[in-house]
């Protein structure tokens, strides 16, 4: 049992912590501070105890939206210490994953680079906005309910089917539709290439993983929403690219017909803002999307599925 009421670790235990899930450096001594300064503010202590009941509460469930309480503005009376409230409640959320990870046996490895997937997370946001935090807390909560796994080279979510793609499966043959299980496969960044490789030993892994460790629920498909699976880009990769190998793994459930030129600026450049005209073309991926921009073509987010 954990208990309900764990707080921060603070001092030289919370950075040794820090270390484990692969935080930046830099950002460490940051939120060592920030947490010491809290360890005696009642409203922060009250306000992260009830963050972590909310993110925990039903711990596993598959598309639970925790209903997490607001924070104030004047939190801690310093900006950085709203901005880096989400890591803290994460953080103090911990000793309930780490038990969740146990009772389903989750390996030790993939537990751990689950969880470092808040250090890349850091990372990205110094990378854009040149301080600590996170751009999208809500994501990280996924890690650390047991509904989303590092296993290889990709991530695996969980999930569930939606409308339109449950419906292509269906039409497939397959006995499976809308609100049925399914794996949710996602590609994070900093962490290599691509390669069919390390995606056949990543798909592998999970079959395995998923089976040993949720005997009860079963994954015959897996899906993916992304940019990269934007069929646009053939047009501008070579066959043999990881790209487009990646691509050709997936059957085509429908096509989106609204564009999203942010998306894969963010995911190339860092930053979704940046003007077209900025826009570095130093690779064939940075090529592809600049070029397309200027030509005043637009990108889309694919969508696919294919049986496991």
């Amino acid at each position: 049992m954990v208990d309900e009421d764990a707080l921060l670790p603070v001092g030289d235990e919370l950075a040794e912590v820090l270390l484990d899930l692969a935080v930046p450096h830099e950002d460490i001594n940051e939120l060592v501070r920030i947490a010491r300064r809290l360890e005696g503010d009642p409203e922060a202590g009250g306000l992260l105890e009830e963050s972590v009941r909310a993110l925990v509460r039903d711990i596993g469930e598959v598309g639970f939206q925790p209903e997490m309480p607001a924070v104030s503005e004047g939190l801690g009376g310093a900006a950085a210490v709203r901005r880096l409230f989400p890591v803290l409640v994460l953080l103090a959320a911990l000793p309930h994953t780490r038990a969740y990870h146990d009772e389903r046996a989750v390996p030790a490895d993939i537990a751990r680079r689950t969880l470092a997937d808040l250090g890349r997370h850091l990372a990205i946001h110094r990378r854009r906005y040149g301080n600590a935090g996170l751009l999208d807390p809500r994501w990280l909560w996924r890690h650390f309910r047991g509904e989303l796994y590092q296993v290889g080279r990709l991530q695996f979510q969980r999930d569930r089917l939606g409308k339109r793609t449950g419906e292509a499966v269906r039409a497939a043959g397959l006995p499976l539709g809308p609100g049925d299980a399914c794996l949710s496969i996602h590609i994070p960044d900093f962490r290599g290439p691509l390669t069919p490789q390390a995606c056949d030993a990543s798909l592998a892994l999970a079959k395995d993983f998923f089976a040993l460790h949720y005997p009860e629920e079963t994954y015959r498909v897996a899906v993916c929403h992304s940019w990269l699976l934007d069929p646009q880009l053939e047009k501008y990769l070579p066959e043999e690219s990881n790209i487009v190998r990646f691509q050709r793994r997936f059957r085509t459930p429908y096509r989106e017909t609204e564009a999203d030129d942010r998306l894969p600026v963010f995911f190339v450049f860092g930053d979704p803002d940046l003007p077209v005209e900025a826009l570095l073309q130093r690779t064939a991926v940075e090529r592809a999307v600049a070029g397309h921009l200027l030509a005043g073509e637009h990108w889309y987010r694919g969508h696919g599925w294919f049986e496991l």
